[in-house]
């Protein structure tokens, strides 16, 4: 299962969507690295680039909604810290038990 980057997902700013779309390609690689068994490492690495681009995206995006005062910034701050607390469990787990789908769609 692929998740798509559609139109209606766009925010209209460039920096933002193309960091969009790097993120679904970074969860459909982990997605397919898991399901196709390509190995520990393979996910590792994957999941490793997730988390690591997921909290520089986040704060990128964070900086702009506070330059430009967006209106639900606190309600949306919340959503990232849930987000990558959840990338960061997922990786954990991944380190220390291994490759599963099943982990990764807990």
């Amino acid at each position: 299962m692929a998740y798509t980057f559609t139109d209606d997902l766009k925010t209209g700013n460039a920096t933002i969507d193309h960091q969009h779309e790097q993120l679904f390609a970074a969860i459909n690689n982990l997605l397919e690295a898991c399901s196709q068994g390509k190995g520990r490492a393979e996910t590792d690495k994957t999941v490793k680039f997730l988390y690591d681009y997921t909290v520089k995206h986040f704060g990128d995006e964070e900086k702009l909604q506070q330059q430009y005062h967006y209106p639900d910034y606190v309600n949306h701050k919340k959503y990232h810290t849930t987000f990558t607390g959840v990338v960061k469990e997922l990786m954990e787990d991944l380190q220390k038990n291994g490759t599963s789908l099943t982990l990764v769609f807990k």
